[in-house]
């Protein structure tokens, strides 16, 4: 199977200019824990529910004076919409993610391939490889 067929389209993505309370705001409105991150038509990171939390809060941050430039995850990890879904999993469980951004053949942003799409269209045993590797402690 591919990508293109399990993944969730038409992802929104926000400004690194945009302050974490309206992300945060964005993120429970649709039920989400990542949102992907573009400037200049570009995608430079990605801001998760964890960043958030971790690089915010619990660094005692005053949080009404940050961006969500100054949380967000600059490496940015995607995937094609032409490559397999078990091409996914091996990028996913070596990276240790459980979101991929997915661009087309174009390189525009097309959608995003969560955890819980490949659960959707994988066998139990994969999914559960995945989860076990991306859940592990990180190094």
């Amino acid at each position: 199977m591919r990508i293109s067929e399990a993944m969730h389209s038409g992802v929104r993505w926000i400004s690194p200019d945009t302050d974490l309370r309206t992300a945060a705001r964005i993120m429970k409105d649709d039920d989400i824990g990542a949102l992907p991150v573009g400037e200049n038509d570009r995608l430079v990171g990605m801001v998760t529910d964890r960043d958030m939390a971790l690089r915010a809060f619990a660094n005692g941050h005053d949080v009404s004076s940050l961006t969500v430039r100054d949380v967000m995850t600059n490496e940015i990890v995607l995937c094609r919409t032409s490559e397999s879904i078990e091409d996914a999993i091996h990028l996913m469980e070596e990276k240790k993610i459980r979101r991929l951004p997915v661009i087309n053949e174009d390189k525009r942003m097309v959608g995003m391939l969560s955890l819980g799409d490949i659960s959707h269209c994988s066998s139990r045993e994969m999914t559960g490889e995945l989860l076990k590797a991306v859940s592990d402690h990180h190094a």
